[in-house]
């Protein structure tokens, strides 16, 4: 089992290695500026929100962020976009979908918050070819239960698109994160397939009972089991155990540009993982690659 890259550098011959000529990741984020802007004024505060610090380790420009995704093998990924408050889903979305037009690696994607337009602006989107939708219940702050969402969890179910939910505590809670509010929603639409952003950490044991629950459940791999991560929610001692139950459906995220680590961390805990027999290489090259390649359709 080859071990994981050391360092951004080594990740296209470790790829290479593994047969693949490239990989697809789900959980990136690009942002109109003035919005990206503001996220990372955010993580320079990390200190005062969660107590340490997160330096953006990708503070570049739009055009440099893309250039280091295909230096790094990236052929395909979802620019995630997310509101925080009401008449901003839909304007993101436009703004996706118009990056996607001018970046041929980025994969169309959409959002929507809990407001009367949220059922006709997704249903727009999903017509204009959004392949995944993020949901950010936590910076949100929204109750996915809304009766204006109820329609858009239908919409997405019925045409099999992802949507990359963010409803886990971590790295803090939120009015209403937690896997028992998202299971009311998988009650009402069980054929959803979502991707539980960070493998909705820490409530790892939570998630996959879900996935045993609703065979279209997923998880991402977004910055779980990375150091800086291990500190404060560590994986459970069965982890490898329970990837191998439900290996075809983990996929690659990694929260790239706005993580506080290198690309090749992330790929190093993946690997770490596959190094358990129960997994090895066909792990890996579905998770970097096939499953998540399968879900945006690509």
């Amino acid at each position: 089992m080859m071990p994981g890259p050391a360092t951004d550098a080594d990740v296209p011959a470790w790829l290479a290695g593994l047969g693949l000529d490239g990989i697809v990741d789900l959980h990136v984020h690009f942002l109109p500026k003035p919005v990206m802007d503001k996220v990372w004024a955010y993580f320079d505060l990390a200190e005062q929100h969660y107590g340490m610090a997160w330096p953006v380790h990708y503070r570049t420009s739009e055009a440099e962020r893309i250039e280091t995704l295909r230096a790094l093998g990236v052929k395909r990924f979802a620019p995630l976009v997310y509101p925080h408050k009401p008449g901003m889903a839909e304007w993101l979305t436009s703004w996706a979908l118009e990056f996607a037009e001018q970046v041929p690696d980025a994969v169309p994607t959409g959002t929507f918050y809990p407001e009367p337009a949220a059922a006709s602006s997704v249903d727009a989107a999903l017509r204009a070819g959004a392949r995944c939708f993020k949901s950010h219940v936590q910076v949100g702050a929204y109750d996915p239960r809304n009766e204006f969402l109820d329609p858009v969890w239908g919409a997405l179910a019925e045409s099999g698109v992802p949507v990359v939910i963010h409803c886990g505590h971590g790295p803090r809670p939120g009015d209403f994160t937690g896997l028992d509010v998202f299971e009311e929603v998988l009650r009402r639409h069980p054929r959803l397939t979502a991707v539980l952003a960070h493998s909705a950490m820490p409530e790892f044991h939570a998630a996959f009972e879900l996935m045993a629950r609703y065979p279209r459940v997923h998880l991402d791999t977004t910055m779980v089991g990375v150091p800086f991560v291990e500190a404060i929610s560590p994986l459970p001692a069965d982890w490898t155990a329970r990837l191998a139950e439900y290996a075809d459906r983990i996929v690659l995220g990694t929260d790239f540009p706005n993580i506080p680590y290198s690309y090749a961390t992330q790929l190093q805990a993946i690997a770490g993982w596959a190094a358990d027999d129960r997994l090895g290489e066909p792990f890996l090259r579905a998770v970097l690659h096939d499953t998540p390649a399968k879900l945006l359709s690509v």
